[in-house]
């Protein structure tokens, strides 16, 4: 798979980045990644996808090779300037059909975008997308008036995180089979290891994306985020996995229960399922993005 790389002097003060393929006239796929990620850590999945749409990856703020930014901008804020990026640059593939895919904390960025903007994509994927429940947000929300939001379990968790190894060889062995990583394709971390670590001069590879911008998101949240969630018109596939958070299952059988353009799905896995099975993901995403399914 080739990606051309582009970037976007952003109306936050920072620059965005991300990839895209070569136009070649197949429907255009705008995909956003999870928390700590990037776009082409998804590449196996991404790669079976380029086989049938054109792709255009966004970085957010800080993760992969966009500007760290200074503070975090939240999550509203990331959505509009991912839509702005993208009308910036998808000129170059013409009048094709666009669809969304988004993972994760990515996925409630897409679901903000179908909502705020609803003629942009024909259909979209959400992977697992975090949606906090309404008490959840209760919860945030008063913590983050008493100051106590970076303490919840994934903050605290992001903030340990290792961030430096010596060789990416060294990084992949010790990350395989650990935590969030645990189950995914050798080829999925492989990816990670390529894309989400950079060489440093002092010797190494580290994160791309500080753990402390992990905190930064993991702390927050979007927004009006059911209010959001109700607008959504566009035809949607919640796929989520078994194996995962169990509030995000929650949430996604309540948003297809009072949102009929949204429909839920369970599969085998679990937070990255999609990166456990690269293929089986795809086909999903296929079949659906283009009403196989």
């Amino acid at each position: 798979m080739h990606l051309l790389p582009w970037s976007h002097p952003s109306s936050a003060g920072f620059t965005l980045t991300g990839w895209h393929s070569a136009p070649s006239g197949k429907p255009l796929l705008h995909f956003l990644h999870g928390n700590g990620f990037c776009g082409r850590t998804y590449e196996p999945m991404l790669a079976l996808l380029a086989e049938h749409f054109d792709l255009w990856l966004c970085d957010v703020q800080g993760h992969g090779e966009t500007e760290h930014g200074g503070r975090f901008h939240g999550w509203n804020r990331s959505a509009e300037l991912a839509v702005e990026a993208f009308e910036a640059g998808r000129g170059i593939f013409g009048a094709v059909p666009r669809f969304a895919l988004g993972h994760s904390f990515g996925g409630v960025l897409s679901s903000l975008i179908l909502a705020h903007h609803p003629q942009l994509f024909q259909r979209a994927v959400l992977l697992d997308p975090v949606l906090f429940s309404p008490p959840m947000i209760g919860v945030m929300g008063l913590s983050e008036l008493l100051g106590l939001h970076r303490r919840n379990v994934m903050a605290k968790k992001s903030a340990a995180r290792r961030k430096h190894w010596p060789d990416r060889a060294t990084a992949f062995s010790l990350l395989q089979g650990r935590g969030i990583f645990r189950g995914w394709a050798d080829e999925a971390l492989q990816a990670y290891v390529e894309h989400a670590l950079k060489d440093v001069d002092e010797g190494g590879v580290e994160l791309k994306c500080r753990p402390s911008r992990e905190v930064d998101i993991f702390s927050s949240f979007p927004k009006r985020l059911w209010p959001s969630l109700a607008k959504v018109h566009t035809p949607t596939l919640l796929l989520h996995g078994v194996k995962s958070y169990a509030f995000v299952g929650k949430s996604a059988l309540r948003l297809a229960a009072s949102n009929p353009a949204v429909r839920e799905q369970q599969v085998e896995g679990g937070h990255c399922f999609m990166q456990e099975q690269p293929a089986q993901s795809a086909q999903r995403v296929l079949d659906f993005l283009l009403q196989r399914s």
